[in-house]
């Protein structure tokens, strides 16, 4: 029986060269995915999918500092209004971000519910990697991180009804895992457990306390044409039960579907599209009309 080496050499140079191109794009992809994920920020400015955060940091080996700069807008709804971000992240020696992100908002149109949401407020990040991805060459370790996330000036719902800002605040933990066997493409599993007081990452105002919310992603990421790179995915984040000031309102758990296209592997630039499920029907006679509202983001690492 020939061995794998002599039924290599006896392949015609068409099977070899699909295997080879199969080869190259596995590789391609393997050692892209967790570059590409970290290159892009989230909604808050952390390094994340759409609205949750990954244990992957904004920099690399090749970089001491490594800023990335992006802008957001999410479409709440008729009833919430719209959401712009301008964020500025700061990757350092492989494990450590930090940023600044502000956020702006333009009101509803509902002349009852839209007066809950003002103008918009600031947000600060950091995160720490604790634990680098496959480390002590162990294939099955996953990143794991540590971060916060800040915020002030809250005016929003609970805020707005008691006519007054608020800060409120979310610490997570965080494991990421980019799956390599999966051929040929490469998976990025991602979950944790965030302490927080804020409803919907501050857009829903505060929560009435500190209470703990798991989160979970998953995403698939593809070799597209003219060596771009396609990553789809899809989040789960547990929010607080209701906002301040309203114990009668049930917000659901936050969905997300997300595409993102990366251009080249040259340029740290990715541009982002999504839909959430925020909140509907929240209690009866009360729809908040955010229940498949689209996002997009652009970002770029310098």
């Amino acid at each position: 029986m020939p061995t794998p080496v002599q039924r290599l050499k006896f392949m015609n140079p068409p099977k070899l060269a699909a295997l080879g191109q199969a080869v190259a794009m596995v590789v391609f992809l393997v050692t892209l995915a967790p570059n590409l994920l970290g290159q892009s920020l989230g909604w808050e400015g952390e390094t994340g999918v759409f609205v949750t955060p990954l244990a992957y940091t904004a920099s690399d080996e090749k970089h001491a500092v490594e800023p990335v700069v992006a802008y957001h807008y999410f479409d709440a709804g008729p009833v919430i209004g719209g959401f712009y971000e301008m964020s500025v992240t700061l990757g350092a020696i492989k494990r450590v971000e930090f940023g600044f992100t502000r956020e702006l908002h333009s009101e509803g149109s509902d002349a009852t519910l839209s007066p809950l949401w003002h103008d918009g407020f600031n947000i600060f990040h950091g995160k720490v990697t604790l634990c680098p991805e496959n480390f002590g060459h162990h294939s099955w370790v996953p990143a794991i991180s540590g971060g916060f996330i800040a915020r002030t000036q809250v005016h929003n719902v609970g805020g707005a009804f008691l006519d007054k800002d608020s800060n409120d605040a979310d610490v997570y933990l965080v494991a990421s895992k980019t799956i390599t066997q999966t051929k040929p493409f490469a998976v990025v599993l991602s979950g944790g457990e965030r302490g927080t007081n804020a409803q919907l990452w501050g857009m829903g105002g505060n929560a009435p306390d500190f209470s703990g919310r798991a989160f979970g992603a998953m995403a698939l990421a593809f070799k597209g044409p003219a060596k771009s790179t396609i990553i789809v995915g899809s989040e789960a984040a547990q929010q607080p039960h209701h906002p301040d000031q309203f114990p009668t309102l049930n917000i659901p758990t936050t969905l997300t579907y997300c595409v993102r296209f990366v251009p080249s592997p040259k340029h740290k630039f990715n541009v982002d599209f999504g839909v959430a499920q925020i909140a509907g029907n929240v209690m009866p006679g009360v729809n908040l009309k955010a229940r498949a509202q689209v996002g997009t983001q652009v970002s770029y690492g310098f």
